[in-house]
């Protein structure tokens, strides 16, 4: 049995942040009910390269477990399915702009009135009850706004997002933290609540130690490029052949790093050295230093001997030597599922590993409009006649 059996999710959501958050739902065993545009769905179904047999690889990123009804809610006829499905749901999920979904007659409001133990989860640029609420939110555009590019990318380069669209995926993170507390506090007062999760909340909140460094000295952080702001060594370093992440984190760490390994114990005495203050402040005349005992070693011999006195050091890999390693390995990383047209579609195991209520076994994210008339004859009872003229009228398909 897995643990979210029996809970049901209208998802109303499209691209990653909220597909995420629904996604790691349906991983748990909820039922996802994916409500999708007739004119192409979600608009990952189109964002390639790259793709398989014609299939978005991003569409397949963040869609397993799910049931796609293609639904026009631009119609009277549409908008009352979605009431329906409201009143038989657990979990409404949303990422509209307020001002759109309360046009529509689908705001909290609206679906509480109909179910007062129904969670609404709205997923925002910007928030709701604020001048800002119905400005589109994208997570280019919120990582340049909420000071991560500026301390990302190297020393002297260009301010530079992250390789992924990391805020979306943070909210949807945080929409699941807020979806299953509103379950848990449920069970004991036996009504639903609204959950509120922004982007820019999500990405403040994430610039975690950088924050709290701002607010409580007023210094505007820097780029470090792959150097860490407080901790030295903590970053990069050439080998002889390649490149290696060394994450020295204490001074014990750093005594061993120059005794027993570089077996130069004048970088550990040395006083500018030997605190880890010192090292951070003296970070120029040190970093030289270290690097020249490096170029000496192999990243295979460097690396072996810091694993054997327990210091942190890791290869740099590509994607592909990421997915061949010992970690992936070891932790099944990679499932499958069969696709009806993509064939076998492999895809990353949910990080949630839970002993007795295990997620459940992988289904292929859905074509467009796959599960529309099973979801609709058995949620809400609709027999085929009513099936035909929903589908004459071009409210489904």
């Amino acid at each position: 049995m897995s643990v979210l059996q029996g809970i049901k999710v209208l998802d109303l959501t499209r691209i990653l942040a909220g597909p995420w958050s629904t996604m790691a739902l349906a991983d748990l065993g909820a039922e996802v009910w994916k409500i999708e545009s007739l004119d192409g769905g979600d608009d990952t179904r189109s964002w390639m390269p790259p793709a398989i047999h014609g299939i978005s690889t991003y569409y397949l990123t963040a869609n397993r477990n799910k049931q796609s009804l293609a639904v026009d809610m631009r119609t009277a006829e549409g908008r009352q399915l979605i009431l329906e499905l409201a009143a038989k749901a657990d979990v409404v999920v949303d990422n509209f702009l307020p001002a759109s979904l309360k046009r529509l007659g689908l705001d909290y409001a609206a679906l509480s009135a109909i179910n007062p133990r129904l969670i609404h989860c709205s997923i925002t640029g910007y928030g709701q009850d604020n001048p800002l609420e119905n400005r589109p939110g994208y997570d280019f555009i919120i990582q340049a706004e909420s000071g991560f590019m500026s301390i990302t990318g190297e020393k002297d380069g260009e301010p530079m997002r992250l390789g992924v669209a990391f805020i979306d995926l943070v909210t949807g993170m945080n929409a699941v933290q807020g979806i299953l507390a509103a379950l848990y506090e449920r069970e004991k007062s036996g009504r639903g609540q609204a959950v509120d999760v922004a982007l820019s909340d999500s990405a403040m909140h994430f610039l975690a130690n950088i924050a709290t460094g701002y607010l409580n000295t007023g210094k505007v952080p820097q780029r470090f490029g792959n150097a860490h702001p407080s901790i030295v060594p903590y970053q990069l370093f050439n080998t002889a052949d390649g490149r290696i992440a060394l994450a020295v984190g204490n001074d014990e760490q750093y005594r061993r790093l120059c005794e027993d390994v570089l077996e130069r114990p004048a970088l550990c005495s040395d006083p500018r050295f030997t605190r880890n203050k010192g090292r951070t402040e003296h970070r120029d005349e040190l970093l030289p230093q270290l690097q020249a005992a490096f170029d000496g070693w192999t990243s295979e011999a460097l690396i072996a001997a810091l694993r054997e006195r327990n210091i942190p050091v890791g290869e740099v890999k590509t994607v592909a030597q990421a997915f061949d390693s010992e970690p992936a390995r070891y932790r099944d990383l990679v499932i499958s599922a069969e696709h009806p047209v993509a064939g076998e579609v492999r895809m990353v195991r949910s990080p949630l590993r839970l002993s007795r209520t295990p997620t459940v076994p992988p289904k292929a994210p859905p074509l467009h409009g796959e599960h529309t008339e099973s979801v609709l004859s058995r949620v809400l009872g609709k027999d085929e006649a009513q099936l035909a003229a929903l589908r004459a009228a071009g409210v489904i398909r």
